[in-house]
């Protein structure tokens, strides 16, 4: 078992031994979450990484825990939290996550009002190959006093083996959210999920993609698991296929979506409202985000993952336009939650409306959906080239 052990702050046995820990929180998603402690007394800290499961432990003195049962609820990235003592004078609280991640930032700060210290860690979701650069680091730091440096947070460009280029298509909705309903009975999700096997199968005929779906059968998943998902697999292009209805019967036709705090009309944030609705249809409770920037690197890209987003929702457009009828104005852009992964470029692509008998009449034709396949693999196809031309 390798271990990466981060050293925070020193204190002495005496204080170590009357240390007490409370007001434990957690905040944030699938994709990121902050996790904060109070302590009486100023903690020795000592965190590493485990794989089988995926697991951060907190490595404490012994320590008095008076953790509020509540506050321990899974949420988001993390799936299951346990503390306790773990002998030799040492105390340990564990956080198992849904698959792969990085520590962003791990910090323990004296409260202002002088009552004690707090801890703060950030983690976020990863791939795989990332958790196991963190392992691998741990073996060469192992003992070290030295914090981790901020180039190497999640984000900072390492040395890694080439990859293929990884697609994540998302069918939308699923399990109890069914999505739209056609005029003549269709229902959003399984036209979702057949036109994004459909597509998976194309791209895999191809054999230079290494493609994933978010799901492949009739499961209900959290937007920001979606999300979450397409951050693990280190996608270079996340696809989120829908088919939604709209009141004006006579509008057809396919659209292609990038995020945006300002969506581009009215249509498009009505759109926006519905999707990012779909949670609370499951009787989730939704979190407004708060997920600040931790600084300007994050920033930088973020921004370059938006221009990579609207680089390929133009070249799809082009693409449909051959093809497919498309909406007037078909690149739009507004507030979806599924396409706000940081480092993934992402586009939500409306096949057409349920509402329109034409449009449903060709989501269930097995040869229209032929056509928009091809023109959604001829669009990736030229996407993945000129990323690969530009490094």
């Amino acid at each position: 078992m390798i271990l990466l052990i981060a050293i925070l702050s020193p204190v002495s046995g005496a204080a170590a031994a009357s240390l007490g820990a409370k007001g434990f929180k957690m905040a944030g998603d699938a994709t990121r979450m902050r996790v904060v402690m109070h302590f009486d007394a100023e903690p020795e800290l000592r965190w590493f990484l485990l794989r089988g499961p995926h697991r951060l432990v907190l490595d404490l003195p012994d320590t008095r825990f008076a953790f509020e049962p509540k506050d321990m609820k899974p949420r988001g990235l993390v799936r299951r939290v346990s503390y306790g003592g773990a002998g030799e004078g040492r105390s340990r609280v564990i956080f198992a996550t849904k698959g792969p991640f990085v520590v962003e930032h791990a910090d323990v700060v004296a409260e202002e009002d002088g009552a004690g210290y707090r801890l703060s860690i950030d983690i976020a979701a990863a791939g795989e190959r990332q958790f196991e650069a963190a392992l691998a680091d741990q073996a060469e730091v192992t003992g070290s006093t030295a914090a981790a440096p901020k180039g190497s947070r999640v984000g900072a460009s390492v040395d890694r083996p080439a990859k293929p280029f990884v697609i994540v298509i998302d069918p939308g909705h699923g399990g109890i959210d069914s999505g739209a309903l056609g005029v003549n009975g269709t229902v959003e999700k399984t036209i979702t999920l057949a036109f994004a096997l459909e597509l998976k199968a194309k791209l895999q005929a191809e054999g230079k993609y290494d493609v994933h779906l978010t799901r492949s059968s009739d499961l209900f998943l959290r937007l920001d698991d979606r999300v979450r998902i397409a951050r693990q697999q280190e996608a270079d292009l996340f696809i989120s296929v829908h088919a939604d209805t709209i009141n004006l019967k006579g509008i057809r036709g396919a659209t292609v979506y990038t995020v945006s705090d300002k969506a581009s009309d009215a249509e498009a944030q009505a759109l926006a409202d519905r999707e990012n609705l779909s949670d609370k249809l499951a009787g989730i409770e939704v979190e407004d985000e708060n997920h600040e920037v931790a600084d300007i690197l994050v920033d930088l890209i973020r921004r370059e993952t938006h221009a990579f987003s609207i680089r390929f929702a133009r070249t799809l457009v082009g693409e449909l336009s051959e093809t497919v009828g498309l909406i007037n104005n078909p690149h739009r852009f507004a507030g979806f939650r599924v396409l706000k992964a940081p480092d993934v470029p992402s586009v939500l692509v409306e096949l057409g409306y349920l509402s329109n008998a034409e449009d449903e009449e060709q989501l269930r034709n097995p040869e229209w959906r032929g056509k928009a396949v091809t023109s959604i693999s001829n669009a990736i196809a030229a996407f993945a080239s000129a990323r690969a031309a530009g490094g």
